[in-house]
């Protein structure tokens, strides 16, 4: 299953790549994630929560920066893990690119996911896991942008914690915490709202 979305954030490429980069400080915008080791710089072992109407999916597993170009600001992101329920598992493969737009930026997003045993019946019918994701993209993009708006307090911050031990994430007192799991009623509220509006659309147009 393969889809895009984008994101912007209010600083030039330069500026926003390193941002990026640094999935210890962002990690806590994504709804539902959680990082709980870091091998190296690039690669991390994760939770991540999402609920689907009355069911809650809770994933872990590894995700690893692949690709990197700093230079064209492109990368890679792998993802893998299985339902701690064991109804399945997840693998996903996001490429990402910063692009200037306006006084800013903007990321671009294109994601080739794959679900297997029982957990795949939950993104069949009216787009639910596109329907997530975006959902899931959108909240990130707000948190970040928000924690950009603090930056300056938490470079402040950074610089005057102790070095963290190997292994160890980085955290900072100004760290946002973990964004909730994003919320299945009203990700099918949405959905169906999308649905009723694409069919007055089509019948207005006939």
């Amino acid at each position: 299953m393969e889809f895009d979305n984008s994101f912007e954030i209010p600083l030039p490429p330069d500026q926003a790549w390193p941002v990026l980069m640094d999935v210890a400080r962002i990690a806590p915008c994504m709804p539902g994630a959680e990082l709980t080791e870091m091998t190296d710089a690039r690669n991390y072992k994760g939770k991540i929560a999402v609920r689907l109407g009355p069911v809650s999916l809770a994933f872990a597993g590894k995700v690893a920066l692949e690709d990197v170009d700093d230079a064209k600001h492109t990368a890679r992101v792998k993802a893998q893990g299985s339902d701690a329920k064991g109804r399945g598992a997840a693998n996903a493969s996001a490429s990402f690119k910063v692009e200037p737009k306006g006084a800013g930026s903007i990321v671009l997003i294109h994601s080739d996911l794959m679900l297997s045993g029982a957990v795949a019946q939950y993104g069949r019918g009216v787009g639910m896991i596109q329907t997530t994701a975006a959902q899931i993209i959108g909240q990130f993009a707000d948190n970040l942008r928000s924690q950009l708006a603090r930056q300056p307090a938490a470079s402040e911050a950074t610089a005057s914690a102790p070095a963290s031990p190997a292994g160890a994430l980085p955290k900072s007192p100004t760290m946002p915490p973990a964004a909730k799991p994003i919320s299945g009623l009203s990700l099918m509220l949405r959905v169906i709202l999308q649905q009723i509006t694409a069919l007055f659309g089509r019948r207005s147009d006939s």
